[in-house]
C-alpha cells in the first residue's frame, strides 16, 4: 500500500484515511491486515448522531477501540493522545455539520510514535446529504512491551 520512503507521520495519516474510508467490516478488516503487515497498528469504530452531541461519545469509543486493538497502551499519554486527536478531527467536521445528523467512521492509525485519527462522515441535510473529512496527528512515546 505504501512505499518505504514515506515519512512516518504521512504513513500514519494515509493509513488512518484509508481505514476511515472503508464501507464494510470485511473491507475494514482487509485494510487493517494490510496495514499490520507494514507495521501500522490500526482500529476503527462507526459512529452517528446529532452534531455536536455525538462528539463526547465518539471520543470515548475511539479510546476504547484503540486500547482494545492494541494501537495504544493503557497509559495516560497514549489515551490522552487518542482522545485529543479524535476530538480535534471531529471538531474539523463540526462546523459543516453543526445541528445536523452525522454518521460515519473514525479510524486510528499508529506508526511508531505517530498517531493519526481520521473521520469520514455523511452529513444529513434533508435530501441534500453532504460529506466531510477530519484528520488530526499526535506524537506519542513508545513504551516497552508494546506491540
Amino acid at each position: 500500500m505504501y512505499d518505504g520512503l514515506m515519512e512516518p507521520n504521512l504513513k500514519a495519516g494515509r493509513a488512518a484515511l484509508a481505514l476511515a474510508l472503508t464501507a464494510t467490516r470485511s473491507e475494514e478488516e482487509a485494510v487493517r491486515r494490510s496495514l499490520r503487515e507494514e507495521g501500522v497498528l490500526a482500529a476503527a469504530t462507526d459512529f452517528g448522531g446529532s452534531m455536536p452531541e455525538v462528539i463526547s461519545a465518539t471520543v470515548q469509543k475511539a479510546v476504547v477501540a484503540a486500547r482494545r486493538e492494541g494501537v495504544v497502551a493503557d497509559i495516560h499519554p497514549h489515551t490522552g493522545a487518542v482522545a485529543g486527536s479524535a476530538r480535534e478531527a471531529l471538531l474539523q467536521v463540526a462546523t459543516k455539520a453543526l445541528g445536523f445528523n452525522v454518521g460515519g467512521k473514525l479510524a486510528i492509525a499508529r506508526y511508531g510514535e505517530h498517531l493519526v485519527v481520521a473521520v469520514f462522515v455523511g452529513v444529513g441535510l434533508l435530501h441534500l446529504d453532504d460529506v466531510a473529512v477530519g484528520l488530526a496527528h499526535r506524537a506519542i512515546p513508545s513504551v516497552s512491551g508494546e506491540g
